[in-house]
């Protein structure tokens, strides 16, 4: 017996991607930003800053100054106004992510291709934050002529 295909709740809205992404001058929090430049988080916070003009701000345990940018060990330690908060940890942590973005007074949360978590993206929208999850801004940012 097979079992049914799980269902997504949330869809990304086409207008919030491409506002999110055409917001040059934002400011990124990108969650798991370290200096490995073997991690898809390096390559995507490079392609933020350079590609479309984000100010990117790194979060990680170990607080790495990456591509110019201070780092801070989590969303609460960070000064200032966050406009989007960028999740790049596994989906069974992203939850806890999403509530510290809605703590920290962030606009929004992207969830990066692969991390799902449809009770987090519910909370972040019922508290009035915009919400992408399952991509990435490097797909999304060609298919809606940002980048």
């Amino acid at each position: 017996m097979t079992s049914p295909a799980r269902h997504r709740l949330h869809v990304n809205d086409s207008d919030v991607v491409r506002s999110l992404l055409a917001s040059r001058g934002s400011r990124w929090a990108v969650v798991g930003l370290s200096e490995n430049p073997t991690r898809v988080a390096y390559r995507i916070g490079r392609y933020l800053q350079d590609q479309l003009g984000m100010e990117i701000v790194p979060v990680h345990p170990k607080a790495d100054t990456v591509h110019g940018a201070a780092g801070y060990r989590t969303l609460a330690d960070i000064p200032g106004q966050i406009d989007v908060v960028d999740v790049f940890v596994r989906s069974e942590i992203a939850g806890g992510i999403v509530d510290e973005a809605i703590a920290a007074g962030a606009k929004a949360v992207w969830l990066q291709l692969g991390v799902i978590d449809e009770d987090a993206a519910a909370r972040a929208a019922a508290a009035g934050l915009e919400v992408v999850m399952d991509t990435c801004p490097a797909i999304e940012a060609p298919r809606h002529g940002v980048a």
